[in-house]
């Protein structure tokens, strides 16, 4: 499970003196810990799925706050929330390039038949590709195939 690898790497950081990823991963913790008692999983856990999800959305949090910093010319944060961004990102499954992405909504928009609704569409390659494609670039691509 997903969790118990993030679990051992929080020990291996700690006992390591790898202070920054030990605080990522004290941080990724929480916002698990805070999911399993939203939804009432303290005891059984939550599934590699809804932990890729959450850190998916913890990815997605520091590369808009990098780029706000950046923005703002404060270029010493914007790199601490990139060094993040990368210690989450060492959890998710390798993304797909753009062309793969095409491929799987090509695909995916055959599969449905003429004239398929938007939200349809991104649901069903969601569904497909799973965390290894972000939502905004699947939103774009199913977009452009439905526009050409």
């Amino acid at each position: 499970m997903l969790e118990g690898k993030i679990e051992a790497d929080l020990k291996t950081a700690l006992l390591g003196g790898d202070k920054k990823r030990a605080e990522v991963l004290r941080g990724l913790k929480s916002v698990l810990l805070n999911e399993k008692i939203a939804k009432n999983l303290r005891q059984t856990g939550l599934g590699d799925e809804q932990v890729l999800a959450l850190i998916g959305k913890e990815v997605k949090k520091r590369a808009e706050s990098a780029e706000m910093y950046r923005s703002a010319g404060a270029d010493d944060r914007a790199q601490a929330e990139s060094s993040e961004k990368a210690i989450l990102e060492e959890y998710l499954p390798k993304q797909l390039s753009d062309e793969e992405l095409q491929s799987v909504v090509g695909e995916v928009l055959a599969g449905l038949g003429q004239d398929p609704q938007m939200g349809q569409a991104i649901g069903a390659v969601r569904q497909k590709v799973g965390a290894s494609a972000d939502g905004g670039r699947i939103a774009a691509a199913v977009k452009a195939k439905l526009s050409s």
